[in-house]
């Protein structure tokens, strides 16, 4: 199918126009910026496309409604949309015979990709638009966004396994080795218990020596106190011997007491506790350092099979990719960006890249063979006629948008209108005539009105403009 028919009226710039395209594969809208160029291949989206492609605002500033009316294989299919000023709207889809498609919008789904689909635009788009843009073409057996998250997932987690890797690692090298060490810790208990012991002992030799001190002074003040009473009377000579007889055997006793023990050496044992303790601590050491070798063991085994996982469900993309039908060959995908014969597709040549986007809209083989291409002043010669070319020999109708001041070339549009071109017919609408009926002004032509306020009526009540624009073919003049 291609459009055979195209009116617009109060739609975004447009004011009214009617356009019957003629047999070339081409059809050129040119016309200086800001006179209703884009609004020409809006109307043809919206009308197709639907709510959501359909302008915020589409109604022409100071009117109060717009309608938009596309035949297809001269009349086989009759597309009509209507809206107004207050985002309200109607969608009717006649075929010849005047029947109405129950689900027009979802019929007209079928229809839209390949309109939607801009050639020239697809050259300009970044990498990730462009791999966005023709997976939606590409069926795969697999759904790689949904890996690809996981995949993230994953990424993150190694990320972090890897990070405390990394940490438990730089513990490890950093505690020391210890050979030769048993493997439990050696015994302290008894070594400090002999030491305990000895220091009683020690202790209880202190306090004898400190008692035997103190007795020996007891003796020489009795022996002082002697002194000092023989020398302060005669009377006292008695008692001063008496003192003198006590002292003696005082030094008798001394000197029968049992000789003290040599004081207990705890210096080997407490090296050898020292050394206890060390080796202890060595053993704690070797403790701690296997369970971080094992904990690295385990992170380490963790990230590798994070990493196999990863690769696995890498390679599994690849495959679907590779599997995958792809409209153009020498297209591949490769970590979210086109390839065209192996090398990223920005960087094939301008003629390449547009060829290869041009041969992407069309190998869908859609119902409706019709592209619009905006922008199409970028286009050098050698474009412009490899797009002709392609158009004419896959029997598809580009509808092409350029500046061009000089009115030689295609539609030239001028304030909202088809330069040169008288004023169309008003497109049929059920609102139109119910209103020009409320008017008192009854329309011969008019039907009745359905269940949903749309008009019954076959394509034929759609009267074409007496004299409509024919495009001309190709970029440039026959």
């Amino acid at each position: 199918m291609k459009i055979t028919r195209l009116q617009a009226e109060n739609f975004k710039k447009l004011r009214a126009i009617e356009i019957i395209p003629g047999d070339g594969a081409v059809v050129p809208i040119r016309g200086k910026n800001a006179q209703g160029k884009t609004s020409v291949l809006d109307a043809i989206q919206a009308a197709l496309g639907g709510r959501s492609v359909m302008p915020k605002k589409p109604v022409r500033s100071g009117e109060e409604e717009g309608a938009i009316r596309i035949e297809l294989d001269a009349g086989a299919m009759v597309i009509r949309r209507t809206f107004d000023a207050e985002g309200g709207g109607q969608i009717v889809v006649e075929s010849a015979e005047g029947a109405r498609f129950p689900s027009p919008q979802k019929m007209l789904d079928t229809l839209y990709a390949s309109v939607a689909f801009d050639p020239l635009a697809f050259t300009r788009e970044k990498p990730e638009e462009q791999y966005r843009l023709l997976r939606k073409l590409v069926k795969l057996e697999i759904d790689p966004e949904a890996l690809e998250k996981l995949t993230a997932a994953e990424y993150a987690e190694r990320r972090d396994v890897n990070r405390d890797l990394k940490a438990a690692q730089m513990t490890l090298d950093q505690m020391p080795v210890h050979e030769g060490v048993p493997a439990e810790p050696v015994d302290e208990a008894t070594l400090d218990a002999k030491i305990a012991e000895a220091a009683e002992h020690n202790a209880m030799l202190e306090r004898r020596r400190a008692n035997r001190e103190q007795f020996q002074a007891a003796i020489e003040r009795n022996r002082a106190r002697a002194v000092e009473l023989r020398e302060e009377a005669a009377r006292l000579i008695e008692q001063a011997e008496a003192f003198e007889a006590q002292a003696e055997g005082d030094v008798k006793k001394l000197a029968e007491a049992e000789v003290l023990p040599e004081p207990i050496d705890v210096a080997d044992v407490q090296r050898a506790l020292a050394e206890v303790r060390e080796t202890n601590r060595k053993v704690q050491a070797a403790r701690v350092r296997r369970a971080q070798v094992k904990l690295v063991e385990n992170l380490r085994a963790k990230a590798d099979a994070l990493t196999a996982k990863m690769d696995s469900r890498t390679k599994q993309i690849a495959d679907a990719f590779a599997k995958a039908e792809m409209p153009v060959a020498g297209l591949s995908f490769a970590e979210g960006v086109v390839l065209f014969n192996g090398e990223p597709f920005d960087q094939a040549s301008s003629a390449e890249q547009l060829r290869v986007s041009t041969a992407i809209g069309m190998a869908g083989n859609p119902k409706l063979r019709v592209m619009l291409v905006r922008d199409g002043s970028l286009l050098d010669e050698e474009g412009e006629k490899m797009l002709a070319e392609m158009a004419e020999a896959h029997g598809f109708q580009l509808w092409v948008e350029a500046v061009d001041s000089s009115g030689k070339v295609g539609i030239v549009m001028e304030d909202g209108a088809i330069a040169g071109a008288p004023t169309p017919e008003p497109i049929d609408t059920g609102r139109r005539r119910k209103k020009s009926a409320e008017d008192g002004e009854p329309d011969p032509a008019a039907s009745p009105l359905d269940g949903q306020g749309e008009e019954v009526s076959s394509p034929a009540a759609s009267s074409p403009a007496p004299t409509p624009r024919v495009a001309e073919s190709l970029f440039g003049d026959d």
